[in-house]
């Protein structure tokens, strides 16, 4: 039995074949017309000399040696007129100049030679000073050489050799290297996600997720003021901690120590000893709700970010707030720590990411190319990248300046969440329930899921807060507003056959801001 496909398939799957078919002529260039590039390089000559013309005669002896391989590395005949004689010829703009090779000379213009290196040079020198011409000695090249390679490809020259025009009358230079046609990025082909596990227990929105370093089990914190503990591999729940009074908002767990740290809208920052499952210190200093916390990968330290408008860096032991980062003015959604500088990147609902430096507790850089709040930034685990998520664009970055590398368009909803795992998997989850899978490299979107809510739930409570993968990377755990915990696997029955990369070349344009 044919199996039927959507027109919407079919129309991809068309344009993928036409895309193979003609992919390996995308960047070859067109060959040249000898003919229109003589006359292209004599009008080049005409206009890039034409303010010379002004100059007195300047004459100097000449003797050529050896056959039409002297001094070019091409070995193409040079011009006809100094070949194999001693001349003294002049250098002059009175009279009209030959406009290229393989063109008859006239009467008039049989007098003049081809000026040697040494003659281009002086002439170069006697021109009028101009700023511009100052810093042209470094790639221009003579007349002579221009002469000789008038009319060949400039494919053909060696690499490392520029042909440009000698700069006349403070006149810019013009290369005459054309543009290699910009190349289309192919996508990674990525395996699609599917949903395989449904987790309840809470009863209120899950607010934020974390899986420990061990991979055994995950941690939820929720709108029910409670902290779950949940087995990975079998979606059992294993322990329930209380204490917070309001919304938990934040959880991570140490790599470094038996502790488990988790903040909330009470403005309370909380460290749990997982060998007796209580609180064990208290960090204190935030005037509001605290939104979300990470820990430093290589020393003791504890970050936190706040509806205050400020970050804070804890040191984990002493309980001492080291550094109060200000300079946000507005609420600060997302923190995230690195070994390498810059250590601590924020985001905020004032639109804007910074970047900051840790020992002086003072912002390095400020990245204001979002037009809405930033919700979320994520780090790549293996390039030296991140990305940030906001309902305008999904937006790459490259440390430690914070150059912008592209955009991620199509996610049009509020980003809540972004992960990215080492096979260059972004997933962003968003308010509406929706979320984005992306080939980090090439920014394309391969796919875009929208699970269905827990039975009980309205289509309203669709929402993703917060999504993450677990060590091994296999699996993707979503926490979600219908109070459950989504967790994804890879199809594994999926090849490139069956899901074919839909991808036309204009999706991936990189776009600037």
């Amino acid at each position: 039995e044919v199996q039927k496909h959507s027109v919407h398939t079919l129309v991809f799957r068309s344009l993928k074949r036409t895309h193979d078919m003609f992919v390996a002529d995308n960047a070859k260039p067109i060959p040249l017309d000898e003919e229109s590039h003589k006359v292209k390089m004599a009008v080049k000559l005409r206009t890039e000399y034409g303010s010379v013309l002004h100059m007195p005669t300047l004459k100097e002896n000449l003797r050529e040696k050896g056959g039409p391989n002297t001094g070019d590395p091409y070995g193409h005949k040079q011009y006809s007129g100094n070949q194999g004689q001693e001349l003294e010829y002049v250098v002059t703009g009175t009279h009209p100049y030959p406009s290229g090779p393989g063109v008859a000379l006239t009467a008039d213009t049989k007098v003049q030679r081809m000026p040697s290196e040494s003659a281009a040079q002086s002439l170069a020198v006697a021109l009028p000073a101009s700023p511009s011409r100052l810093d042209a000695n470094r790639t221009a090249a003579g007349v002579g050489d221009i002469y000789r390679h008038a009319g060949i490809s400039e494919r053909s020259q060696p690499p490392g050799m520029s042909v440009a025009m000698v700069e006349a009358g403070g006149n810019k230079n013009s290369a005459l290297v054309p543009k290699k046609a910009p190349t289309m990025p192919k996508p990674q082909w990525h395996p699609p996600w599917k949903l395989y596990r449904v987790i309840s227990g809470h009863l209120g929105w899950v607010r934020c997720i974390a899986v420990e370093p061990g991979n055994q089990w995950f941690v939820t914190g929720s709108a029910d003021r409670t902290i779950k503990i949940w087995d990975l591999a079998s979606g059992k729940l294993k322990l329930s901690l209380t204490g917070h009074i309001s919304t938990v908002r934040g959880v991570i767990v140490s790599a470094r120590s038996p502790y488990l740290f988790s903040c909330g809208e009470d403005k309370q920052v909380k460290c749990w000893d997982l060998e007796y499952n209580k609180v064990i210190r208290h960090y204190h200093g935030h005037l509001s709700a605290v939104y979300g916390l990470d820990l430093h990968p290589t020393i003791d330290v504890l970050v936190t970010c706040s509806r205050d408008s400020t970050a804070r860096i804890w040191d984990v032991r002493t309980k001492a707030s080291v550094h109060t980062l200000s300079g946000h003015t507005n609420a600060v959604a997302t923190v995230k720590c690195q070994a390498a500088e810059p250590q601590i990147i924020t985001g905020s609902h004032d639109t804007t990411i910074r970047l900051w430096d840790l020992v002086a507790g003072k912002t390095r850089v400020t990245l204001t190319n979002h037009k809405k709040s930033v919700r979320a930034v994520v780090l790549h685990p293996r390039h030296y990248t991140f990305a940030s998520g906001s309902p305008d664009n999904i937006k790459q970055w490259k440390f430690p300046d914070g150059n912008f590398i592209q955009n991620l368009s199509g996610h049009n909803a509020i980003i809540n969440t972004l992960a990215v795992n080492s096979d260059g998997v972004l997933v962003s989850g968003a308010d509406n329930g929706t979320m984005h899978l992306w080939d980090w490299r090439t920014g394309y979107n391969f796919q875009r899921v929208h699970a269905a809510v827990q039975p009980g739930s309205l289509d309203s409570e669709s929402g993703i807060f917060a999504c993450v993968f677990d060590q091994s990377e296999s699996r993707l755990l979503t926490a979600e507003a219908d109070k459950t915990i989504k967790v994804y696997k890879e199809d594994d029955t999926a090849t490139e056959e069956t899901h074919p990369v839909s991808w036309k070349p204009e999706i991936i344009k990189r776009k600037r801001f």
